[in-house]
């Protein structure tokens, strides 16, 4: 009996573990069903809001119909007498306009590659464009520009309004903006992100450093902020616009920890048509990136992909490896390549080519450290960082390396922006008056080898430091080794991760290094190469000092007359052009092949529309790739 009633008890537990798996599952299908039903409804609300979008379109470009008196465009843009209310698709309205072309669908990825690993997708703690893209589809802020007018156009703000004196902004928020785990966006959450930005514990002195115009932020009501300026500052709206708004409800905690939202690696939450599934889960090593569409977006306009994923491909070679075989939808090409790809047929039939020079493109540079370990270097007087400059061969590196697809780069400020001073030129090289600029510092040739020594004997070698995974640069780098060397300097190349060159910079552990900086539509110097940014973390890693020059540019970020303006910036430049802090390098074009299935690719004034948010690009369902 015993054994029988052992055995009646086992054949017992295992129909009880049978129906509770049974019973699981019917959960699991109730679960499903009701997932599939949300999807459907959310569908349903997106397919909505698309009818909306597209006869508000249809309205205004056909005449009609006008928005309401409170929706229409200021013809009239300035510090003291500026009140936007513009159109209520704002910076929605590309991107609904291109829903109404006849083969628009949602669906798809939008798969891309990143030459670099990433270090954190934090906001205000990462400080390379690349995390800085990731975070744009997550992040919004209060204005955007438009594309072609580059005039401001309302994101989670509807209306925005200086008063007479240009030193108080106040923004209205648009009604029913949600962070994507459904909690409202109010006032209160755009005070929360000044505060917390400028609290000196949080590890983001860049911003910082911009903020510091800001006086105080306050909230009027929950759909109402005002922004108080210490004093005019030309840019203030793009300033306060531009802000990345953090949700109060999130970040909150991390100011009873600091330390923790300093060295974290993935909390990213924002308001942003998509969202990492789990922001505390992501590890730079994983190799790759994947935002979701946000199933909560708020905005009029719902994206177009399910999904955006970044792969970490340091190879070039392998990039376009993977651009052919489809795992990646846009390969930037090195001129060398986009010689030999734009002959390519077999490339041509499935991918679409863009070369062009965006009037904010950046610029590369080489940043020569005037003081290391507290002690001054080669590069600390200005006739040495003169004579470097002179002996960089610019019009060589743009034909030998970048075949034409460069021009030179004078200062941080495009040539054809009123920012700079025509009169200002890129020198030729000039081995001669180089040599006599040496000479002048206290740096002779040695008889027996025609190295340059200083009066202590030591030879004028440095390390230049750059990154190891670009074969250009390592290509230029070894031309100026080559170029420096006539002049008796050994330059040593310093091939470096990435990860590595950007802890050097913050520790300012470097003799030279080249790299590059992105631009904007009017460039403020003050985080770049003042002398108060040139502390712990701060973007003046050169050290950077000039009391003139330092005066100059605060006047110009007062400034709100644009003409007195650029009369300030341009004596700023000429600063800049005289002491050298960096050798300007060039300003290099985009070189790019884009996957054919994507439609609605548009050449603008901030370039080609391929990375714009609200998104404007997608691609035909006949030709979707993933999700089918």
């Amino acid at each position: 009996m015993n054994g029988w009633g052992r055995l009646l008890g086992w054949v017992t537990l295992a129909l009880l573990l049978l129906l509770a798996m049974w019973q699981n599952d019917r959960l699991w299908e109730r679960v499903g069903r009701l997932e599939g039903q949300l999807r459907e409804l959310q569908q349903d609300l997106r397919y909505a809001n698309q009818q909306l979008a597209r006869l508000s379109v249809s309205a205004m470009a056909t005449g009609g119909g006008s928005p309401p008196p409170d929706a229409r465009d200021s013809a009239q843009d300035s510090a003291h007498d500026f009140a936007a209310t513009p159109p209520a698709l704002g910076a929605f309205a590309r991107a609904a306009h291109a829903r109404t072309r006849p083969d628009f669908a949602e669906g798809d990825w939008f798969v891309r590659a990143l030459p670099t690993g990433i270090a954190t997708l934090t906001p205000y703690v990462s400080s390379d464009a690349y995390a800085a893209e990731v975070q744009s589809y997550v992040m919004e802020s209060l204005l955007v520009r438009d594309p072609e007018t580059l005039a401001w156009q309302g994101l989670l703000a509807e209306s925005w309004s200086f008063d007479e004196t240009g030193t108080t902004l106040t923004f209205r928020l648009r009604p029913g903006v949600r962070f994507s785990d459904g909690t409202p966006l109010t006032a209160d959450d755009v005070v929360f992100t000044f505060r917390f930005v400028m609290d000196e514990r949080i590890a983001a002195p860049r911003a910082r450093a911009y903020l510091q115009k800001i006086e105080a932020v306050e909230a009027l009501d929950p759909r109402t902020v005002r922004f108080r300026f210490r004093e005019p500052y030309y840019d203030a709206l793009a300033l306060a616009g531009g802000m990345e708004i953090l949700a109060r409800h999130y970040y909150e905690r991390y100011l009873s920890e600091p330390e923790t939202f300093n060295r974290s690696r993935a909390l990213l939450f924002g308001t942003g048509p998509y969202r990492l599934r789990n922001p505390e889960s992501w590890r730079p090593d994983l190799g790759i990136v994947e935002l979701e569409r946000n199933p909560r977006y708020w905005g009029p306009v719902a994206p177009p992909f399910e999904r955006l994923v970044w792969k970490v491909i340091t190879n070039e070679t392998a990039r376009l490896t993977a651009f052919r075989n489809g795992e990646i939808d846009l390969y930037g090409a090195r001129p060398v390549e986009y010689e030999r790809l734009k002959a390519d047929t077999r490339l041509s039939a499935r991918a679409t080519r863009f070369e062009y020079l965006a009037p904010t493109a950046g610029y590369s540079f080489i940043a020569w450290n005037p003081l290391r370990d507290g002690k001054p270097t080669f590069f600390a007087d200005k006739r040495v960082r003169q004579a470097l400059t002179l002996l960089t061969d610019r019009e060589r590196i743009i034909r030998e390396i970048f075949l034409g697809y460069a021009e030179p780069a004078v200062s941080p400020f495009n040539p054809r922006s009123p920012q700079h001073d025509p009169s200002l030129r890129p020198e030729p090289p000039n081995l001669e008056r180089a040599l006599a600029l040496l000479a002048e510092a206290g740096w002779q040739r040695r008889a027996n080898d025609g190295v340059l020594v200083n009066a202590a004997g030591e030879p004028f070698r440095f390390k230049l430091t750059f990154f190891q995974d670009n074969d250009d640069t390592r290509r230029m780098v070894l031309l100026l080794k080559d170029l420096y060397a006539r002049a008796g300097i050994l330059l040593e190349p310093d091939p470096t991760e990435w990860s590595v060159m950007l802890e050097r910079l913050n520790q300012k552990a470097f003799d030279a290094i080249t790299l590059g900086w992105t631009s904007g539509v009017e460039v403020d110097l003050y985080q770049i190469f003042h002398s108060s940014q040139a502390g712990p973390g701060g973007d003046n890693f050169v050290s950077f000092q000039n009391p003139e020059f330092d005066r100059l540019i605060e006047a110009a970020r007062s400034k709100i007359d644009e003409t007195k303006r650029m009369q300030l910036w341009r004596q700023a430049e000429r600063i800049l052009v005289e002491e050298q802090p960096y050798t300007f390098l060039v300003r290099r074009k985009t070189l790019a092949f884009v996957d054919r299935r994507f439609a609605n690719l548009q050449q603008t004034r901030l370039g080609l529309n391929i990375g714009f948010v609200p998104i404007e690009i997608y691609v035909p369902k006949a030709k979707q790739r993933y999700g089918q």
